[in-house]
C-alpha cells in the first residue's frame, strides 16, 4: 500500500484568518439586521464559523442555520446533484439569508441550496464562498462575494477534504 500524498501548502492559517476578516468587513454594511447565515454542511462549517465571529466582532451578529448536503461523497469528483441530507431548521421568510460554503467549483450544491433557501421564502440570498476556484461549468452562477481566488487544483484543508481526509488541517494545500 503506498502511502498517501502530502498536500502542497497554498494558503496558511493566518493568511486565511486575514482573508475572512476583509471578507467580512466588506459583507457587513450590506447585511439586514435580521440576517440569518445558512452553512452548508459538512465542508463549510469552518468557514462560516469564522466568518459568523469575524461579523459579530464588526457588529454584525446573524442568526445561524445549517443545510446538510451531499455532491461528492467520498469521491473527488462531483455527482451532479447536490443531495439534501438534513434541512433547515430555522423559518427564513420574508429574511435575508447569506449560504455560506467553503469551496464553488461546479456549483451545485450552492444552486441546489440556492433554491432551497428562495423555496422557503427569503427575500434576498446572497452565495458566499471562502475559495473561488476557476469556472469548470458554463452558465455557473458567480457567488454574491468570495475571500481568496483558487488556482483550479484539488483543494483539501479548512473544510475541504479528499474522501474524509485532510479536513481538518487549519490550511489550506492542494493534492498532486
Amino acid at each position: 500500500m503506498s502511502e498517501p500524498a502530502s498536500p502542497e501548502p497554498l494558503l496558511t492559517e493566518p493568511e486565511i484568518a486575514v482573508a475572512v476578516r476583509d471578507l467580512a468587513a466588506r459583507l457587513a454594511p450590506r447585511l439586514a439586521p435580521d440576517a440569518i447565515a445558512v452553512c452548508l454542511l459538512t465542508g463549510g462549517i469552518w468557514f462560516a464559523s469564522d466568518l459568523t465571529r469575524a461579523l459579530a466582532n464588526l457588529g454584525r451578529p446573524l442568526s445561524f442555520d445549517a443545510i446538510w448536503m451531499s455532491s461528492y461523497g467520498d469521491g473527488t469528483q462531483s455527482s451532479g446533484a447536490g443531495a439534501v441530507v438534513a434541512g433547515l431548521q430555522r423559518p427564513l421568510a420574508g429574511r435575508q439569508v447569506l449560504i455560506l460554503d467553503d469551496v464553488l467549483e461546479t456549483g451545485t450544491s450552492l444552486e441546489a441550496a440556492r433554491a432551497l433557501v428562495l423555496k422557503a421564502g427569503a427575500s434576498e440570498v446572497l452565495t458566499v464562498v471562502f475559495a473561488l476556484k476557476p469556472s469548470s461549468r458554463p452558465g455557473r452562477r458567480p457567488p454574491d462575494a468570495f475571500a481568496w481566488e483558487a488556482p483550479d487544483r484539488f483543494l483539501v484543508g479548512y473544510g475541504m477534504d479528499a474522501a474524509g481526509a485532510y479536513r481538518t488541517l487549519p490550511w489550506i494545500g492542494a493534492l498532486p
